[in-house]
């Protein structure tokens, strides 16, 4: 219960700071475009535009993000291999933002980064414990296999009766 609701908050937030990041770099594209800001000579129109199709990358990123969290809230399962690396980046993303906005914006910004950072990862390592409880249960037999016999990978290893001790 505690996974599906964290996975489904983390998705939540997800949503709302791709839109809220979508509004930003289309008021900041507009602003560039309606001022004609340049920097260092480029371009206005350039400039404009690549502010849009960052807010545009940025906001599409968060949702896939998003719905991955939510897939794995709906099947109450761990995501799996590309999930699981679209996550992580989401989340080391949010670390590096996290360090840069302090600085830039404030404690504020900081705290909602981390805030985002820790509900990412939360979700993830919630449905990495799940899939090591679950690999014990191999059958009917439970954690040995049919009828209980410990499996080679199981078994304990074997003494070093060769080896003998270098100091007396």
């Amino acid at each position: 219960m505690l996974r599906r609701l964290v996975a489904g908050l983390a998705a939540l937030v997800l949503v709302v700071e791709a839109a809220v990041l979508v509004l930003v770099h289309f008021v900041l594209g507009r602003t560039t475009h309606n001022q004609s800001m340049s920097i260092a000579g480029m371009d206005p129109d350039v400039m404009s535009t690549a502010t849009y199709v960052m807010g545009a990358g940025i906001g599409a990123f968060l949702l896939l993000c998003a719905v991955l969290l939510v897939v794995a809230a709906v099947r109450d399962r761990a995501p799996g291999t590309f999930a699981r690396v679209v996550l992580v980046t989401a989340a080391v993303t949010h670390g590096l933002l996290g360090a840069i906005a302090v600085g830039l914006v404030g404690w504020g910004a900081f705290a909602v980064t981390m805030v985002i950072l820790c509900l990412l990862v939360l979700t993830l390592t919630l449905y990495a414990a799940q899939d090591e409880g679950m690999a014990g249960a191999r059958g009917p037999g439970g954690p040995g296999g049919p009828g209980g016999a410990p499996d080679a990978q199981d078994a304990p290893p074997t003494p070093f009766e060769d080896l003998k001790p270098t100091n007396p």
